[in-house]
């Protein structure tokens, strides 16, 4: 019966997907829904699209392991960065009129940083993307009682994402994320009272855990390292998760300017308190059941990922089980639809566009169809042959565009004499010190990510303010705001 049901959800998540995929008629539509999303939606979209695979399974079992301690990324790092995007980049990128993120970096600095952060940032979505489609298989290997060999359900997952992804974009993202979203919040909210009953109520569990260190987010006993370690990883979602094209996406996808910040906003701040409940019920699962607990002592990272599903599977009633991989599914279908546009769009607008200028839009938006199939492709590879958790896979995405387009956004954005060159030398001093420190020295008490953010600033710093060796190759932020307001004023 759960494996059936699973079937049917999919297949109406699929038709919504293809039902919204009417409204597309354009490139522009496709990528950001003809900038018309009402705040609900918007709120829908960007809270959806964060909730993924990682939240539910990953964050939650690493709680119940490590504490808040473990989790300075997510969701504390996540929700810092949809407040601060909405706060420094909402209404700016939503008056420059543009489609993609990259596009920013175009008109800020030039074709060379344009194509250099785009790829920067479609390679951070590899990561991100396979982790989606990883738990989506693990969901179908796990209900299939294992029958389906878990990289053909990963396979599974992958088509089903993609099938509607690739002919509504944007407009399917939107649909499918809004009917997800009631789906999450009314099946864990159900689940976590079923599950806290079983561990005693409400009360005993955060009495439980408060005793048991879990609410320590700085332990008294926590070492330099241990401080180093907590800020690389807070880092990498707060900062390095702003120069992301879903954010952008879902930003100037909204009606108005207004309704860009508030729902990036309130969806930021859905996505936090919602993100408490999967915690919540991962330790009243260790409560009830102690037994589960000897996930932890598995040498693959992976297992503990697996707290939630066995405890459903193992110890619940027929109803809990449909409502929590109910939510589950819409968690990771989500997420795993808006991973899957965001890269393609920037990879085709500001990798592949500027080599072949003179499409049209049809020809546009085919060329994003066949590099959507094409991402996936390449994230599903990663997927079958990755053994991080869900967890560590999206951390490491972010650390990509965290040491290589986090610098050049904040200062094309919010100071004046940011130029091509100190673009250019701030990604490339950036993302090599990450590599080379994450390569050749992985136990340095700052982390490689941190390094690598440092070295950003100073490529800036001091790649503007030197002789210019590189001519500038962009314009002010007021130039394209004047720009960008006369070509909306043409009839």
């Amino acid at each position: 019966m759960l494996l059936t049901f699973v079937i049917v959800y999919l297949a109406i998540t699929i038709g919504i997907g293809l039902f919204a995929a009417r409204k597309v008629h354009g490139a522009r539509d496709y990528l950001v829904a003809g900038r018309s999303l009402p705040l609900y939606m918007n709120v829908a979209t960007v809270f959806a699209t964060w909730f993924g695979a990682e939240t539910v399974l990953s964050v939650s079992a690493t709680f119940a392991k490590d504490g808040l301690n473990g989790i300075p990324g997510d969701p504390f790092g996540a929700t810092v960065c949809l407040v601060l995007a909405a706060l420094l980049f909402s209404k700016l990128f939503y008056r420059l009129n543009l489609l993609t993120i990259g596009d920013f970096y175009k008109v800020r600095y030039g074709k060379s940083v344009e194509v250099l952060t785009s790829v920067a940032i479609v390679l951070s979505y590899l990561g991100w993307t396979s982790a989606q489609l990883t738990a989506l298989g693990l969901v179908i290997h796990v209900l299939s009682s294992g029958a389906i060999d878990l990289n053909y359900a990963i396979m599974m997952g992958a088509f089903v994402v993609l099938i509607y992804t690739v002919f509504g974009g944007m407009w399917s993202v939107a649909f499918t994320d809004l009917f997800q979203t009631v789906v999450i919040v009314i099946g864990l909210i159900l689940v976590a009272f079923l599950v806290g009953g079983n561990a005693g109520g409400f009360e005993k569990v955060l009495t439980q855990a408060a005793a048991d260190g879990k609410f320590d987010m700085f332990p008294a006993d926590m070492d330099a390292a241990a401080w180093w370690a907590m800020a690389g990883a807070f880092f990498a979602f707060a900062f390095g998760s702003i120069p992301q094209q879903d954010v952008f996406q879902r930003m100037t996808s909204a009606k108005d300017e207004k309704t860009a910040m508030r729902g990036t906003i309130l969806g930021g701040l859905m996505y936090f308190v919602i993100a408490f409940i999967p915690l919540f019920i991962a330790y009243a699962a260790l409560i009830a059941h102690p037994e589960l607990k000897a996930l932890f002592e598995s040498e693959d990272a992976r297992t503990i990922q697996r707290i939630l599903p066995d405890l459903v599977l193992g110890k619940m009633p027929i109803w809990a089980q449909i409502l929590f991989f109910g939510a589950l599914l819409s968690a990771i279908l989500s997420t795993a639809s808006g991973a899957l546009l965001a890269p393609t769009a920037t990879f085709t607008e500001n990798v592949l566009k500027p080599f072949v200028p003179h499409m049209s839009d049809r020809q546009f938006l085919l060329l994003l169809r066949v590099i959507l199939v094409t991402f996936t492709s390449f994230a599903l590879l990663f997927a079958l042959n990755s053994t991080s958790t869900m967890y560590e896979m999206v951390q490491n995405a972010y650390n990509v565009t965290l040491t290589g387009a986090f610098v050049p956004l904040v200062a094309g954005a919010f100071w004046r004499r940011a130029n091509t060159q100190g673009a250019l030398f701030s990604v490339v001093l950036g993302i090599g010190t990450w590599l080379l420190c994450q390569s050749f020295a992985p136990e340095t008490l700052v982390p490689a990510n941190l390094l690598g953010l440092g070295a950003s600033i100073v490529g800036m710093l001091l790649g503007s303010l030197m002789p210019q060796l590189i001519a500038n190759k962009g314009q002010s932020v007021a130039k394209a705001l004047e720009h960008a307001s006369q070509v909306s004023s043409r009839p």
